[in-house]
């Protein structure tokens, strides 16, 4: 009942009054990330895999700029990142615009967090229960190390996410969440702007 319809109102609700009550700091992180951006824009979009593997369009807030090297190639994403965007990131504030993807029905609150589209032929059959259900903001692999786990295990996490839903689970996820933001846990790997890339294996 809850996994396959009150969920569903329970994320668009949490959504839409989350939205209503941030929407003043929205607009000043919008204004923030215009100048730190150097002009590379405010918002960060890509396609990614949600239920049933259907592809829809992430938004977060950009945290890095596009400087480039000589030969006219971007940088390396650690020499990018702005001071502006490692704070967002170390407050998980640069996941806020995905608020809107939950209203539209794209993605939940608690979920597996949607990963590249390049990795879908990466994954075995047990890996790809994890689009099962919508992908989520934050999820069980989220609260329980984050960055800080193989890819592998992060699905692992997924895949007993879906095989478990409920409302209690759901608050429980929500409240670590909270935690692991306020305590800046498990943000990075050490040294990395972003996490490892997935090739099937780790």
């Amino acid at each position: 009942m809850y996994k396959n319809y009150l969920k569903r109102i329970f994320d668009f609700s949490i959504a839409l009054v989350g939205l209503i009550c941030i929407s003043p700091i929205l607009l000043v992180l919008i204004v923030v990330l215009h100048f730190a951006n150097e002009g590379a824009g405010v918002f960060f979009t890509q396609e990614r895999p949600g239920k049933d593997e259907k592809l829809f369009r992430l938004i977060k807030f950009k945290t890095m700029n596009e400087r480039k090297d000589a030969n006219g190639e971007l940088l390396p994403d650690k020499y990018r990142l702005t001071k502006t965007g490692k704070i967002l990131r170390s407050l998980s504030l640069d996941e806020l615009p995905q608020l809107f993807n939950v209203l539209k029905g794209d993605m939940a609150l608690i979920g597996p967090r949607p990963l590249l589209v390049k990795y879908l032929p990466l994954y075995s059959p047990e890996q790809h229960r994890r689009h099962e259900v919508r992908p989520g903001i934050t999820g069980w692999a989220q609260v329980n190390g984050r960055n800080t786990l193989t890819h592998t295990k992060k699905i692992e996490y997924d895949v007993w996410y879906v095989d478990h839903i409920s409302f209690k689970l759901d608050i429980k996820i929500l409240l670590m969440t909270i935690h692991n933001v306020l305590h800046h846990k498990d943000i990075s790997h050490e040294g990395q702007a972003t996490a490892e890339l997935f090739n099937g294996h780790n």
